[in-house]
């Protein structure tokens, strides 16, 4: 018996002696690298949430980048890989074009860009950018992912469309195809309300009955109360009678929309911007160890994460995963790697994250969600694709005029 113990421990000692095979040269694993990743916003006022109840959201974005460099640093510190963020806010009246090219005179070629629309494309139509990674963790419209494309920008922001085909495939699970679609008048509502159509076409639903709601911006609070409200929204939604089985609201700069449920005419569900929303991240998620996830970052920030931050924990980690695979920091190794069918990034969704080669959309679960509960995740049972059914949602690769090598 003694004879057999020891063969058996001589045996496992000896496994544990030979090397594990990985991605990386053992001259790979003692390269020391200095990895600074450039946070990069402007300088805003902050919105005030639409009710005195929610709290003001402080310095969205970066408290998400923050926890990402602490994570990558844990493992860096194995590795020799010293990760440092350096956050850039361009004042209000900046140029962040100038403040971009100084950022990449200074040696800083990695980038997290919380940044609005005409800031992103400031920076990426620059011809220096080719020498960089710049990571949208704000910016979801789908002409940055369809015809406008730039190959040093990967996105980790949803999509317009991404959000759309997330909710109307459940809406179709649901069987509820007929839908109101309620849409403000802004350029975004406009968009997320073809989005929607699209999605309501791709999947076998029907937008039996559009209307727009004319608001004016200084008007998003009123001081009439719930009077006022509770006699003009079924006015406002009233043209549909009773002839759909729920409505989508499309207001992106919440005017309007969070007065909708319980004040339609008819009484249906609200789902869209408002009611029922598709979000990249929620605080309602505590599915695949999102709990501690959660809780870290409510440590840090004191406060619960939102989109935005999510964006940014997402291009920061991103960097780190490429960086920890390859050995590298040169900037096409690492954008060969993320665009390749070995990047899986752990993203607290129950599936590996990776980014669509065509475009460089992360590919990735999408929450819906009301205000405290998650109902549930897209893409929904039943809706598959040849790659994977986390392709069913936003454009595929013969949607897309992009293609970018």
């Amino acid at each position: 018996m003694l004879t057999r113990l020891l063969a058996t421990a001589g045996f496992i000692l000896a496994v544990l002696a030979v090397p594990l095979p990985g991605p990386r040269s053992g001259a790979a694993l003692a390269a020391a690298l200095d990895l600074p990743i450039v946070f990069l916003t402007r300088a805003e006022e902050p919105r005030l949430p639409l009710a005195f109840v929610d709290p003001v959201v402080a310095d969205p974005g970066v408290w998400g980048a923050r926890l990402a460099i602490k994570d990558n640093q844990t493992t860096g510190s194995f590795l020799g890989h010293n990760y440092e963020l350096v956050e850039v806010t361009v004042p209000a009246d900046g140029d962040v074009a100038a403040t971009f090219a100084e950022q990449l005179a200074a040696g800083r070629k990695l980038f997290i860009a919380d940044l609005a629309r005409a800031d992103l494309l400031a920076i990426a139509q620059q011809p220096s950018a080719a020498e960089t990674l710049i990571f949208n963790g704000r910016v979801g419209d789908d002409d940055l992912r369809t015809t406008t494309c730039f190959a040093p920008v990967f996105h980790t922001a949803l999509s317009r469309a991404m959000r759309a085909d997330a909710l109307v495939q459940f809406l179709v699970w649901k069987k509820w195809p007929e839908i109101f679609l309620f849409a403000g008048s802004t350029e975004g509502d406009m968009a997320y309300g073809e989005a929607i159509r699209r999605a309501a076409k791709k999947f076998g639903a029907e937008i039996v009955t559009e209307d727009s709601y004319a608001y004016d911006p200084i008007a998003r609070r009123t001081d009439s109360g719930h009077i006022q409200v509770q006699r003009q929204m079924p006015l406002a939604t009233q043209s549909a009678d009773d002839d759909y089985d729920v409505m989508v609201a499309v207001d992106e700069q919440e005017i309007f929309g969070e007065y909708l449920p319980f004040n339609t005419y008819a009484p249906r569900p609200v789902a869209g911007t408002h009611g029922l929303v598709p979000m990249s991240w929620h605080r309602a998620q505590e599915q695949w160890g999102s709990t501690q996830f959660q809780r870290r970052f409510t440590e840090i920030a004191g406060r619960w994460m939102e989109e935005r931050d999510y964006g940014a924990w997402l291009g920061v980690r991103a960097i780190g995963e490429a960086v920890t695979r390859t050995g590298s920091g040169d900037i096409p190794t690492l954008r060969t790697y993320l665009r390749s069918p070995d990047f899986a990034l752990g993203g607290f969704k129950g599936v590996g994250l990776s980014f669509r080669p065509w475009n460089q959309q992360m590919r990735q679960p999408v929450l819906l969600v009301n205000k405290r509960v998650m109902v549930s995740v897209s893409p929904q049972d039943g809706f598959l694709h040849q790659r994977t059914p986390l392709d069913s949602l936003g454009y595929d690769e013969p949607e897309s005029d992009c293609a970018l090598q």
